[in-house]
């Protein structure tokens, strides 16, 4: 396995599903074999690569209980390179499923662990909150990608966000790092958002990506179709930056 990335963030309407989605589906189709883990109850990253989480058969929810084994719960998409493990539901009943648990946090791990060496990515896409699922994320993960919105708000929770991350790698995963952030929902017109992106830049010493997500009316619509950007709309500037973030996460793990 190549890299478990997290990606995480406590605040909702980041962009932290459209960028598992995109970003994986950018990965395999530059030749990447990338599992995507849909690890929220709302099941969005499932759907956004065209399945059905009402009807599919198994969910990660039963994997972690250990009622199905992984290759029962795994999803092959239509995209070439591209699986699953869908959520839905189902899953929010897990907090309470894992109390009394030994070693709860440490179940997702363990269970990507079993699968070592079959993807070059994995990415897992976290509930906005920091709860016990995202506890497995970051304790399965190498690393922790965090999608900032360009508004006023944006930095709000993320000095949380990171205390939880070096929390985690103190008491569950030393090898544990924050990948970096990645600004989302960027408008060129905004002068907000010009303001947001230099602020961060000046004031947070971890790594910021240089690709910009930019706020696009193809990116909003292509969960509906259930498609990542880059087949819904190949051409548009959403598909043209989550190819740019790929190759950009492609080199900073070759530079590793």
């Amino acid at each position: 396995m190549g890299r478990t990335i997290a990606i995480a963030n406590q605040k909702g309407g980041v962009g932290k599903t459209t960028t598992s989605v995109n970003l994986a589906a950018a990965l395999a189709e530059g030749k990447c074999d990338v599992l995507l883990v849909d690890l929220d109850p709302q099941g969005n990253a499932t759907s956004g690569v065209g399945i059905d989480k009402n009807t599919v058969p198994h969910t990660i929810y039963e994997l972690i209980l250990n009622t199905a084994s992984f290759d029962e719960v795994l999803i092959k998409t239509e995209y070439d390179g591209l699986y699953v493990l869908p959520a839905n539901i189902q899953l929010s009943g897990a907090e309470i499923d894992l109390i009394g648990v030994d070693k709860r946090e440490f179940l997702l791990r363990d269970i990507l662990e079993e699968q070592k060496g079959r993807f070059d990515f994995v990415l897992i896409d976290c509930p906005p909150s920091l709860n016990m699922l995202t506890v497995n994320a970051m304790t399965a993960a190498d690393t922790v990608l965090v999608p900032i919105q360009c508004e006023y708000y944006a930095l709000e929770g993320l000095s949380q966000l990171i205390h939880s991350v070096n929390l985690i790698k103190q008491k569950l995963n030393p090898k544990l790092e924050l990948e970096g952030v990645v600004f989302t929902m960027y408008d060129s017109r905004n002068r907000l958002s010009k303001e947001v992106v230099e602020n961060v830049q000046q004031n947070l010493k971890e790594n910021i990506y240089n690709t910009i997500i930019p706020r696009n009316v193809r990116l909003a619509e292509a969960p509906s179709y259930g498609m990542p950007i880059i087949f819904y709309a190949p051409e548009s500037t959403g598909a043209e930056a989550y190819r740019l973030l790929a190759l950009e996460m492609v080199a900073h793990e070759m530079d590793e």
